[in-house]
């Protein structure tokens, strides 16, 4: 299957507000790929449209090759990770997960291995409610990852989350991409769809913007298209990123005088704010 989702001219309103204005999108199979955008962007009601918890006002969606219409639709191959995340206060990190085994009709063995995959089994017997956000956000991705889904969305996973947690997030993400699934991230974290992404889409106001791999956009929206390089004296040489600074840029080397060399590549936060005139908040 080539495309795991296909959305077809998306359109949400709520009253007379249309949070959703017409979304035309492709996610290749096997893939990350991460939707961008500041909070009231529409992330989340897009996300909601795909996993079936909101009918859109107009257009179509096809989901690991089924409408979202379509009764026979599966969910068992999804898997999914909210920012509300859903989990029962006064149950344990065991408990929790093992009533979804029965749901997915998943081997109860699967929930000592997700809880030792997330770095929980040895608070397997601790209440939800005893849990820090790093732990309950560890805790859904656990439980979203049980059923080996084939398609999973995760709304803003590391969000707010420490370093050392949002590279065990990562991590994990990276791991269900080699095992074969197709990732759906929302996030407003550059930062993080850079590191992790295939393809990204830039949203704003219910729109796509940008579409692309993300070195592929950052690339585009470098006019400059400079090198600066930092000498071991501490001077500073801006030159231009062509065949002409070759020369200069050798001698430099040759001379050991280079402490680093960056392009001036612009970040995706800087490409967002090109294009719609203000900053990713």
């Amino acid at each position: 299957m080539e495309y795991a989702i296909e959305m077809r001219n998306i359109i949400q309103r709520f009253s007379s507000k249309e949070v959703l204005k017409g979304i035309d999108l492709k996610i290749h199979s096997g893939e990350i790929f991460g939707l961008l955008g500041p909070s009231g962007a529409g992330k989340t009601t897009l996300i909601k449209i795909l996993t079936g918890q909101l009918l859109p006002s107009a257009g179509s969606v096809v989901i690991l090759g089924k409408s979202t219409e379509d009764p026979g639709r599966n969910y068992r191959k999804m898997g999914m990770m909210m920012d509300n995340l859903g989990l029962y206060e006064r149950l344990s990190c065991y408990d929790n997960l093992k009533l979804f085994a029965r749901i997915y009709k998943v081997s109860g063995k699967k929930v000592d291995e997700v809880l030792s995959r997330v770095g929980l089994y040895e608070d397997r017997k601790c209440p939800v409610l005893k849990l820090s956000r790093g732990m309950k956000g560890r805790l859904c991705l656990a439980r979203a990852v049980m059923n080996e889904p084939e398609l999973l969305f995760l709304d803003e996973p590391a969000n707010g989350l420490d370093p050392a947690t949002s590279t065990q997030i990562h991590e994990l993400i990276q791991d269900e991409r080699k095992r074969g699934a197709t990732v759906f991230l929302t996030t407003h974290n550059m930062e993080e769809a850079d590191k992790l992404c295939d393809h990204i889409a830039l949203l704003d106001e219910g729109r796509i913007v940008e579409y692309g791999e993300p070195e592929e956009i950052r690339r585009k929206y470098n006019h400059q298209n400079k090198l600066q390089i930092r000498l071991c004296n501490g001077k500073y040489i801006e030159l231009p990123s062509n065949r002409t600074a070759a020369e200069a840029v050798k001698e430099y080397l040759e001379a050991e005088m280079v402490e680093t060399i960056h392009s001036t590549e612009p970040s995706l936060e800087t490409v967002f704010l090109e294009l719609t005139g203000r900053r990713f908040e």
